[in-house]
This record gives C-alpha cells, structure tokens and sequence, in this order.
C-alpha cells in the first residue's frame, strides 16, 4: 500500500500524521525533537484549551493521538532525500525510509551563521546545497562549515567531486564518523573573503584556506534544504506551494512554518490538515 512520510514532528507533522493515518494511509513521522513548540513555555491562545498549556505538554498529546492512530514515530535525524525508483528515498542516522509521498514540516528556516562574508558571497562562492551545486566546484577546493550529521552528509556529496573537502567545525568537533579523505579544520571562522568570488577562510588565528566554495550546513537540516535539493520552489527561504500545500514536485508537500506566512500552531494544524488530504489524493489519484 502507497505509504506517506512526515518528516517533522511538531504541530504541522503531527496533524498531517493525523488526517493521513484516519485516511488508512501508512503513515510514519520522522522527527529529532519538537522544534520552536518544544520550547515554548506557555500557550493560551490555542483553540479549546480554557488554561495555558506548556509546548512540550501539546506535543505530547499530539504524539499521543499520532500514536493511538497508528502512526509510526521515529525519533531520528533526516540528514537527505532524494529520488527513488519509486518515489522517495529518505536518509537519515537511523538508515534510509522509502515513501510515495513526503510532507516537509521541520519548521522555519535555519538561522544564516553570523560570520562577515557569509551572506554578501551567496551565489558567489557560498552555497546551501551540495547536491545542487557539486557540478560547479569540479577540482576545485570547497570547505563545508558544519559539524554534525548534515554538515557530514554534505561532505559526503562534494567528495568525490571537488580537489578536497574541509570540514570547519567552528571550535568544536565532529558529530560524527569522517569520512576518508575529509579535512577537518576545528579553528573560529572569522570570515569568508574574496573580491568577486571566494577565495578564502579566513580564521581568528592561522593562516586563511583557500578555498573556491563554501557549503553552509549549519545545525540540522530543514525543509527549505530539502526542497532545494529536490528542485521545489523557493522565494525567501520558504517553500512556495499552492492551495492544496503541494510544491513544484509530484509527491512532495510542505506545511508549517516552512512556507511562511504566520507563525502560529493554529496555522501549523490547519497546514498539515490539508497537506495530508492533498498527499491521499495524490496518492489515489
């Protein structure tokens, strides 16, 4: 039977979860924790509850109806996706999860790392997608500023594409397994220099790295990530679908935060309601 999966498991994965598993759709939620919701102290202009609630508390519920449902719950981290032979291929820390249909509902867009350069040199040299941009930086030495599992998956991408790969992990290190032939460089960025393009890390300390690209794979990664990867549409950072919360791409579906507008777990419910009505018809059309 056509499967959906969510991956987000916050107030619009948890609804979409909810409307698709009353539809007799195999449904599974893939989440690494309950993002702004939960770490929301206090909710008291949601519908129906007469006394402030907590995030964490309305997650709970929300898991538990999820569950009795019986919606599968996967605590995990998505580090990609891509296409299968049929449908999707979802990859994460715990291994990869086939799907006919994916709704994205990881939330708003990652914060942009507040170092000089980042943002005056996107397009030119700074890049949030690997497998968009790998072509461009064919021999040519790139730098992945990032240190956990997406950061890695990333480097995993470019590896067999660019001269060398460096993972700058900004004082800290790896989340993870480094893959042969990756460079980690565990020094405070200062900034990423160049005139018209990139040419260089530049660090607090240290000699700079030259480098012709650098790929942003701050934290973990997003919906906004994702649909870039897959060829969805954009404008801002957030993901432009149509009525139905249908993107550009057959099959793929996105509600929340993620497509803007406002920020609210009303908005966030009524989001997922309709991604998953939309995501059944898809896959009984």
């Amino acid at each position: 039977m056509p499967s959906i999966l969510i991956i987000g498991g916050g107030p619009a994965g948890l609804s979409a979860a909810i409307y698709a598993a009353r539809a007799n759709i195999p449904t599974t939620v893939l989440y690494k924790d309950g993002g702004a919701l939960g770490r929301t102290e206090k909710i008291e202009n949601y519908f129906g509850f007469a006394e402030p609630l907590s995030g964490p508390d309305l997650l709970a519920r929300g898991r538990a109806q999820a569950a009795r449902l019986g919606v599968t719950l996967t605590e995990t981290e998505v580090t990609g996706i891509e296409y299968a032979e049929v449908g999707f291929s979802v990859k994460s820390t715990g291994g990869a999860f086939p799907a006919d249909a994916v709704i994205l509902a990881t939330g708003a867009p990652r914060t942009v790392p507040p170092i000089p350069g980042v943002l005056e040199f996107e397009g030119r040299g700074v890049s949030y997608c690997a497998v968009c941009d790998a072509f461009f930086y064919r021999g040519k030495p790139v730098a992945v500023l990032g240190q956990g599992e997406y950061a890695l998956e990333e480097a995993r991408t470019l590896l067999p594409v660019a001269s060398s790969v460096t993972l700058l992990t900004v004082g800290g290190a790896p989340q993870a397994a480094v893959p042969a032939g990756l460079s980690v460089d565990t020094r405070p960025v200062a900034a990423v220099e160049g005139t018209d393009r990139v040419t260089q890390i530049a660090f607090e300390s240290g000699e700079p790295l030259p480098v012709d690209g650098v790929f942003i794979a701050y934290g973990t990664a997003g919906s906004a990530d994702f649909a870039r990867k897959l060829g969805a549409q954009l404008e801002n950072g957030r993901i432009q679908t149509d009525a139905g919360m249908a993107t550009a791409v057959p099959g793929l579906f996105a509600a929340g935060d993620c497509t803007g507008g406002l920020l609210q777990v009303a908005k966030a419910v009524a989001d997922g309601a309709q991604a998953a009505m939309s995501a059944v018809k898809f896959l009984r059309k």
